[in-house]
């Protein structure tokens, strides 16, 4: 026999099931939610329509509809967004039978399961509040259910968010405490069609200027002491050598060997955290040019940093980077996959490139004559340029659009010294980033994305070279604010943002902040981290930390059980006071309480034995009781000692 439930459970139930499911409207797709809404909306009209319940037919029929849904997503059996889809669809279907109390136990429990899977998708601070109220919610909803004859669902969740704040520090100790073990690559848990933002494994001009629009962040960097100047602040990506015309592409082998010869450094050396957010690639965007690196990372022969950790993780790598170095000589095979071009040329870039001195010059000479050019003929710099011809493009570029991003200047600029014979490639990553002053951290974003060359000179080695500069060299100085440009406008960098845009940043600032530290000190808290941690207190091995897990453990619980359990005993002290000076009132008249007599059987035979103060001592029981062992809150211990102060017995029973 089913025992029913109360409506304002199911009502709080279903609000925390649904606010639960909620942020699973951004990574499953839209039928599946839609599918779990349409149940959960079904279920929550029910409540007052308990007639429109489905029978088994139909619950039949609304579970093949859900395993339909599931196969046409094409999801596979096994990985994150197969589990998720699955789970969400039982428990939607689960809702359809929450008819008893055992049910609500299952749904409530299996929600808190499905506030677990939000952190497969999303870690952030955000999420992880967001996850914890609507738990408070849930536990709110198991309180309520076992307190039936509360006139309101208020006292309920205050009971959830004591118990949550009681909680917290035996959390804390477990989090800090309990032995870290590194996951396994759970490479068959992570969908591969699952897009992460990030640069591409090939470019082509306006293919970053999708990134330059998006405002998620890629990257943080604090440095330990002074910062680099912002026109210094190339993050280095991916390398692009091999040219059909229009794509740019890597070449071959450059992730194979390191660099042929370490580079000759000189100047200022900066050493800074970075923080790598989830991407596609295992590549980590160190500052121009890294020259101390941790072991776990691989330098490829174009000088780029490669990690073997999964991507889609966050990682934190320490180093330290020079801006000014000499890389040497270059080799035979790199100088060819440098001056490599097409076989179908552009006459018209040719002639470009003569009257710019490209055959006669010194290669020096060249570059600023094409920057010169870039600079003095009406080029402009957009993140919407026009679309550009698909057999000749840097032609269409230079010679009628004249209208591009940083990928359009560097493809072109590389273009032309290669035609110069001029070795030259281009170089993708991020450039510049915004300065927290609450964190004290470079925050560097999708939109910072950036193109630029590198052209090898006698005697210097690999220099960068950035043609945007001399379009914009705004853009070097400062990021770009994508929320002040127009779609398809040029860029204007000298925007004011007014009293509601400094408090938009300064919002931006104080979660970026708020999120970075999250990120570092508990997503990040890894074996490493923890090891670090437990050996400033002198744990050095397993058992110890066991040992002092335990020791933390207890000490949180005596500390939980101390401020829940003392202001309690202190009442009950002052309780047990008052209702002693009662019973000796009693004494004195012959009315001794037995050592196993409730009270309630005590008033009632006092009550019998002195029939015209029966009433007096009726009240002063019942709020001794109610204080004692309920939670009469509105009785005040002040009225109780009042009454019996009052409280006055002049009739000797002694015989």
């Amino acid at each position: 026999m089913s025992n029913p439930i109360h409506k304002p459970c199911l009502v709080l139930l279903l609000t925390s099931v649904g606010l639960m499911a909620l942020p699973h409207g951004y990574h499953l797709p839209t039928a599946i939610l839609a599918f779990f809404f349409f149940l959960w909306g079904w279920r929550f009209v029910c409540l007052w329509k308990p007639q429109w319940l489905p029978h088994r037919l139909a619950l039949l029929l609304l579970a093949l509809a859900g395993i339909g849904l599931l196969f046409s997503g094409h999801s596979g059996i096994f990985g994150r967004d197969a589990g998720t889809q699955l789970f969400l669809v039982a428990l939607g279907l689960k809702l359809m039978e929450l008819t008893s109390k055992r049910d609500l136990y299952v749904v409530a429990f299996l929600t808190f399961v499905m506030a677990a899977s939000q952190f497969l998708y999303v870690q952030s601070a955000l999420m992880g509040a967001y996850a914890v109220a609507v738990s408070g919610l849930l536990l709110a909803t198991l309180v309520r259910v076992n307190s039936p004859f509360q006139s309101s669902s208020w006292p309920a969740i205050k009971t959830a968010g004591v118990l949550l704040a009681q909680a917290l520090p035996i959390a804390v100790a477990l989090f800090l405490l309990f032995p870290r073990f590194e996951a396994p690559r759970w490479a068959w848990l992570k969908d591969s069609h699952t897009a992460q933002s990030g640069l591409d494994e090939s470019m082509e001009p306006g293919s970053i200027s999708a990134l330059g629009m998006s405002h998620e962040v890629a990257f943080r960097v604090q440095f330990q002491g002074q910062m680099p100047p912002p026109n210094q602040r190339y993050w280095r990506g991916p390398v692009f050598s091999y040219t059909d015309g229009r794509r740019w592409m890597p070449a071959k082998n450059t992730d194979l060997d390191g660099p042929p010869d370490r580079p000759l450094f000189k100047g200022q050396a900066y050493r800074y955290k970075l923080l790598l957010e989830p991407q596609k690639k295992n590549w980590v965007y160190a500052l121009d040019l890294p020259s101390e690196f941790p072991l776990s990372l691989k330098q490829t022969a174009d000088y780029r940093l490669l990690s073997q950790a999964a991507p889609y993780k966050h990682a934190e790598y320490e180093l330290t980077s020079m801006p000014w170095y000499t890389t040497g000589a270059i080799a035979q095979t790199e100088l060819r996959q440098n001056v490599q071009l097409p076989a179908k040329r552009s006459e018209k870039i040719t002639r470009l490139v003569k009257k710019l001195g490209g055959f006669e010059e010194t290669p020096q000479r060249f570059i600023d004559n094409v920057l010169g050019y870039f600079r003095t003929e009406k080029f402009y710099y957009s993140l919407t340029p026009p679309l550009l011809a698909e057999d000749q493009p840097l032609e269409a570029f230079l010679f009628e659009t004249r209208s591009g991003f940083c990928s359009h200047y560097a493809a072109a600029f590389v273009y032309m010294m290669r035609l110069a014979s001029v070795p030259a490639r281009v170089v993708t990553g991020y450039q510049g980033g915004e300065l927290n002053p609450l964190g004290g951290f470079l925050e560097i974003r999708q939109a910072d994305a950036h193109a630029w060359a590198e052209v090898w000179l006698a005697g210097s080695g690999w220099v960068r070279v950035d043609p945007t500069a001399a379009i914009a060299p705004e853009r070097i100085e400062q990021s770009i604010d994508i929320r002040n440009v127009a779609p398809g406008a040029v860029i204007d960098f000298s925007q004011e943002q007014g009293m509601m845009g400094a408090w938009r940043v300064n919002a931006r600032q104080l979660w970026g902040s708020l999120d970075y530290k999250w990120q570092r000190w508990v997503i990040n808290y890894n074996h490493k981290k923890q090891s670090a941690f437990l050996s400033a207190w002198g744990i050095g091995n397993v058992r110890q930390m066991l040992q002092w897990l335990l020791v933390g453990v207890g000490l949180a619980t005596a500390v939980v059980a101390t401020v829940v359990l003392w202001p309690k005993s202190r009442q009950h002290d002052r309780l047990r006071q008052v209702y002693q000076k009662f019973c000796l009132k009693l004494a004195r008249c012959g009315l001794l309480k037995g050592e196993a007599e409730g009270e309630g059987d005590f008033a009632l035979r006092a009550g019998l034995v002195l029939s015209e103060k029966s009433a007096q001592i009726a009240e002063i029981t019942q709020i001794y009781v109610g204080l004692r062992y309920g939670k009469q809150a509105q009785v005040d211990l002040t009225q109780l000692r009042r009454l019996v102060r009052g409280f006055n017995v002049t009739q000797n029973l002694k015989q």
